[in-house]
């Protein structure tokens, strides 16, 4: 394993008591410019999530428990709380093709791109582990008066996710503190996803708080406005 991914994965946790749970799931708000230029604000406000670990499976559902999506690679659906079908997309993926930054998305689009996100949150950085994915140390990166080393990470193309390289940001503790990407479903849009406010649950390290900026081309970032994502995350368990 990379030298930096395993003192990264140690930070976080350490891979082994990692590998004892199943399943995370957490309560999210969520907010911020992308929404409401998709055309879905606060579609995301007030939710639970769970997240599958050894599978990309995602589930949301209303705090009022009046609703769920369930997502995989080939489908987002949503259900009524006595199982009814509202709605379902197959080969998601595909609908998003010719879409600019401006595009509007239908409901089912919105959970589709917030559910392959969150699965990569929650699982970065155990899942680069897997022999699946290509991990490279490259060049640090200064900011704010910090020094990050990076990891650079092709993730695997059976994979859903924002774009297949993607960089992550790694403090002196060995956190996680910016992940940078480009989503493809958005006419590659280049965001940079910061970290913040990390609480150790059951022994695994996690962000409470996130916010996305736009990233320019130097890979500076353009903040404190527009915030293109805002997560804050609550009630955080692992079965």
């Amino acid at each position: 394993m990379n030298n930096l991914l395993e003192f990264t994965i140690k930070a976080h946790g350490g891979l082994t008591h990692w590998n004892k749970f199943k399943n995370v799931s957490a309560h999210l708000n969520v907010d911020g410019m992308t929404w409401v230029r998709k055309q879905q604000p606060g579609i995301l406000k007030d939710v639970n999530v769970s997240v599958e670990i050894e599978q990309q499976l995602v589930s949301f559902q209303s705090k009022d428990q009046k609703w769920k999506t369930f997502f995989d690679s080939q489908r987002i659906a949503a259900e009524t709380d006595e199982g009814k079908s509202i709605e379902e997309l197959l080969n998601p993926r595909q609908s998003f093709e010719g879409h600019t930054r401006e595009t509007p998305w239908s409901r089912l689009q919105a959970f589709y791109f917030a559910s392959y996100a969150i699965w990569i949150y929650f699982n970065a950085p155990f899942c680069f582990a897997h022999p699946d994915y290509e991990v490279t140390e490259i060049e640090p990166w200064e900011e704010n008066g910090e020094t990050f080393r990076r990891l650079q990470v092709t993730f695997p193309d059976y994979l859903v996710t924002h774009s297949r390289i993607q960089t992550f940001y790694i403090d002196k503790a060995g956190l996680i503190r910016r992940h940078d990407y480009n989503v493809e479903i958005s006419e590659n849009a280049a965001g940079a996803h910061y970290l913040y406010d990390y609480e150790e649950i059951q022994g695994i390290k996690f962000p409470t708080r996130r916010q996305v900026f736009i990233r320019n081309q130097d890979n500076t970032t353009i903040q404190p406005e527009p915030v293109l994502v805002l997560i804050d995350l609550s009630e955080i368990t692992l079965k």
